[in-house]
């Protein structure tokens, strides 16, 4: 294992969040695929979400900021419990994990989002 990495290093994959991903989907439990979490476990969506960064983390690495969501379109009634960023063109699951919060969700009414970091940790010696 590296004992240092360089940002480059961590900027090169976390710009793929900032660039690539097209939707973001709140979802009922955690997808491992891109089927998961654009149909299987989908509630509601939010198309092109504000990403930002890479900026430094805290404790050592490099981050991303997800914008807070105010807007999402709920398309099935339940309780999201995760989120999922994809690249829709390519079908690739680019991120997922828990929200936050869970939140009880109805169709057709929006979501909303506090922002949320996703990071890559400074290598362990």
């Amino acid at each position: 294992m590296a004992d240092y990495l360089h940002n480059d290093v961590y900027d090169t994959g976390l710009s793929q969040l900032t660039t690539i991903v097209e939707n973001l989907y709140i979802c009922s439990q955690q997808p491992a695929t891109f089927a998961e979490a654009s149909a299987t476990y989908k509630l509601g969506t939010k198309a092109t979400p504000t990403i930002t960064g890479p900026t430094d983390k805290a404790g050592g690495g490099r981050e991303v900021t997800v914008s807070a969501i105010s807007d999402g379109a709920v398309q099935a009634t339940g309780t999201a419990s995760h989120f999922a960023l994809c690249d829709n063109s390519a079908s690739k699951l680019l991120a997922a994990g828990d929200l936050a919060a869970t939140q009880a969700v109805t169709n057709g009414n929006p979501f909303t989002l506090t922002s949320f970091k996703i990071g890559i940790p400074a290598p362990t010696t």
